[in-house]
């Protein structure tokens, strides 16, 4: 078998239903062919005319098509026919055994928002944590974490609100993904693809203008400088009250990138973003206090004053978040011939990130017209280094082909945790009762540091923890297609954890360290009774080490314990039915062992015989129904379970065995619809559905279930010119969107419209 042989793909990765790669070379001029040459005047001025008339109408030097996102992927509007984000490869959805959600840049830009959160809730499986108010934070297959995005491929784990003006598509993974992306990612993960300079000509800007006096411009340009060489720029600004009481934000950043071509087989990308991010975090309202205290037999709902949802419960002067990001990613790809290729990337972070937070800190007696407030702020500024590299081999052994995907990481993660504590006029921690009919708070409040007490029984001090993270990781994954119809997927990575924490609260500092060992498999069989369909099956475990998410402190009670476990197995179908139109289903279960739970004997130490249970079914159909109707629709149906208690049965709102996780609704249904109704004009409709959860494990406090509409309206005028209306919650239903534990629950966004026009130059 001769070598160009050798590196086709079989005949199952090119069906019929599959947007094939265009690969457009450059083409080289030709001489021109001499004519004759006139005397005449009038001649000559008509052929110097003519060559500038074609001097002006030349378009510029574009890249290779190939080059472009939509291109490698298949993007066309809604639909994604591949992403190289699950498995290092770039690899069809219906040969990725695993559940994937592809939101495209064309959806992103639809709905008229640029919230990771937002766009979620179109996701089936995904639920929206409340974040404390200041972050992204996100509940997949009933598993939390704010910790678990990424862009292009890497960690993105410090805690802030993202924006979405630099981003070609949002993916989300559900199930563990530890093979590629390393610890924690137990219920899944979302990640960012930012927009890179592809050498395709772009001139678009934006201004957009809504609710709550919503004002936001973007500007996305960009083209090839040559063939060799592409640039592009993208940058925002946004500014917005909410339609909460005394809510705030203002955004903006830059994000320029360029890509050159020194040879033909290797390119060379550079980014570099500043992004500022402050606001008023905004912690929600409290429950109802009801006699005898709520409970999981008799659990109590969340309370909005005269059922007005905008009321604040908070300190407009004192509640106050900021974010300030700069990223730096650079990236070597490098083709070696013989279907090897290696790609080499690298990440350098610097976030500055602080909190501050006054917040409902009991629940509301609606009888004595009384609750309390509760204050802590908080510095956890962080810098990331990342370095991958990816080598991707493509050969066949005998009749099997194979593409293997191996490589190497390295992660150094260092940063800082500082808590305070807010003690308030009367000298506690807690403020004077509160009218929550009246909630605004002006009072005065002092943050002070507190440090733990051994001395007195229940006592607890503010973290104080500088610490420092270095990651060695290997990985090797092989696609093997057996034949036409079978395909097996199988892997393991290696992860060495060592985390050093300092406790600053102790005098001269008590130094801890822990290091885990991690290995982490995955395996997975593919059946392909049909080109444009596919069956699989698959098994996979990630760990999170017991520092947690965010891994800034190491406690007595966290060195001793063993990485959390996270086992899943899945069993799912894709089809697609149309060139662009795909169908997707899977049941799951997914078991979570070793979460901790605190001793009774004084001693602040944890065991780890917690654990949870998900076991769940989802469903999607995403991308062309006809030629004028795209459609995004999404179900899951999630039974997430305490498995083994959380806390001691005797604690007065205990976790045990039998509750449902928080913020885990059993059914989740969504659909949007667009339709093209003429050239210049197009409407949307979409319908989000929750039915009710509970704002914390202990099940005490019960989210009722909610129904939204939004719509929206595009016009098209011309190649430049393009507006659109959007308007969410169309009927201004009140209903309750998330939470932060019992007495932190955040109402929904009243009705909202938002105007925007785009010019494309």
């Amino acid at each position: 078998m001769n070598e160009a042989v050798a590196q086709q793909p079989p005949a199952s990765e090119s069906s019929s239903t599959t947007l094939p790669q265009v690969t457009v070379d450059p083409v080289k001029p030709r001489p021109a062919k001499r004519k004759p040459v006139r005397s005449s005047a009038n001649s000559s001025r008509r052929t110097s005319r003519n060559a500038a008339n074609q001097r002006q109408n030349q378009p510029p030097v574009q890249a290779a098509p190939a080059d472009a996102f939509a291109a490698r992927t298949g993007t066309v509007g809604y639909f994604s026919n591949s992403t190289s984000v699950a498995t290092k490869t770039n690899t069809p959805l219906l040969n990725i055994p695993q559940s994937i959600s592809v939101l495209s840049k064309d959806f992103i830009q639809d709905q008229g928002t640029h919230s990771i959160t937002d766009l979620t809730r179109y996701v089936p499986g995904v639920a929206v944590h409340q974040g404390e108010g200041n972050r992204d934070e996100l509940v997949i297959r009933g598993v939390d974490s704010s910790a678990n995005f990424f862009v292009n491929g890497f960690r993105d784990d410090v805690q802030y609100f993202r924006d979405l003006y630099n981003a070609q598509s949002v993916e989300v993974l559900k199930g563990p993904s530890a093979l590629i992306f390393g610890r924690g990612a137990g219920g899944g993960l979302v990640n960012r693809t930012l927009k890179e300079a592809d050498g395709t000509r772009i001139y678009e800007a934006t201004v957009q203008s809504g609710s709550w006096g919503d004002r936001r411009i973007t500007l996305d340009a960009g083209q090839a400088v040559n063939q060799d060489l592409a640039v592009r720029l993208n940058a925002f600004y946004e500014g917005s009250d909410t339609f909460r009481d005394f809510g705030h934000l203002e955004r903006y950043g830059i994000n320029p990138t360029l890509t050159w071509r020194p040879t033909q087989d290797t390119k060379i990308k550079l980014s570099y973003e500043y992004y500022h991010d402050s606001e008023v975090p905004d912690r929600g309202n409290p429950s109802i206090a009801i006699p005898g205290g709520a409970s999981r037999f008799n659990p109590t709902t969340p309370f909005a004053p005269n059922g007005d949802f905008s009321t604040f419960f908070g300190s407009p002067l004192y509640n106050r978040t900021h974010a300030d990001v700069q990223q730096t990613i650079g990236v070597i790809e490098h083709d070696f011939g013989g279907g090897l290729t290696v790609k080499n990337s690298t990440v350098y972070a610097d976030i500055n990130r602080a909190y501050q937070n006054v917040y409902p800190g009991s629940a509301a007696n609606l009888a004595t017209k009384q609750f309390t407030y509760s204050a802590y702020n908080n510095t956890t500024n962080r810098e990331n280094f990342f370095n991958q590299t990816d080598f991707t081999y493509k050969a066949f052994t005998g009749p099997i082909f194979h593409t293997i995907a191996f490589g190497s990481e390295f992660d150094r993660q260092t940063g800082l945790s500082l808590r305070n504590t807010g003690f308030f006029s009367n000298g506690t921690r807690s403020s004077d009762p509160v009218n929550p009919f009246d909630p605004t708070y002006l009072g005065l409040i002092t943050f002070r540091h507190l440090i733990n007490n051994p001395a007195v029984a229940g006592s607890t001090g503010d973290a104080n923890s500088v610490y420092r993270l270095n990651v060695s990781s290997g990985y090797i994954q092989d696609q093997a297609d057996i034949t036409r119809w079978l395909q097996l997927v199988g892997g393991v990575r290696f992860d060495h954890f060592d985390l050093t924490a300092t406790d600053l609260n102790v005098v001269g500092g008590a130094r801890r360290n822990r290091v885990d060992d991690l290995v982490s498999p995955r395996a997975a069989i593919i059946l392909k009774p049909a080109d444009n369909f596919s069956i699989y099956t698959a098994y996979s475990i990630s760990y999170l080490p017991a520092s947690g998410d965010q891994f800034s402190a190491l406690s007595p009670a966290t060195l001793i314990l063993q990485p959390q476990r996270f086992e899943n197995t899945e069993l799912g179908v894709k089809w697609d039915i149309q060139p662009k139109l795909q169908y997707t289903a899977a049941i799951y279960k997914l078991n979570r062992s070793n979460q901790p739970i605190p001793t009774t004997d004084g001693s602040n130490l944890q065991l780890p015989n917690g654990a949870t249970r998900v076991k769940g079914f989802e469903t999607a159909l995403n991308g062309y129904v006809t030629d004028l109707w795209q459609s995004i629709v999404g179900y899951s149906y999630t039974d997430a379970r305490i498995a083994k208690d959380l806390t001691v049965p005797s604690n007065s709102l205990p976790i045990v065995a039998g509750n449902r996780v928080q913020l885990v609704p059993y059914n989740q249904f969504s659909w949007w619809n667009k339709y093209q109704f003429a050239p210049t004009w197009s409407a949307a409709l979409g319908v989000i559905y929750f039915s009710d959860s509970y704002a914390s494990n202990d099940d005490s406090v019960r989210l009722p279930g909610f129904v939204r509409f939004d719509a929206a309206l595009y016009w098209q005028l011309d190649k430049t010119w393009r507006a659109q209306f959007n308007v969410e919650n169309i009927f201004n239903k009140g209903y309750w969107a998330s939470a932060d534990g019992d007495n932190n629950i955040s109402p929904g966004q009243s009705r909202t419209f938002r105007v925007l026009v785009k010019a494309n130059l």
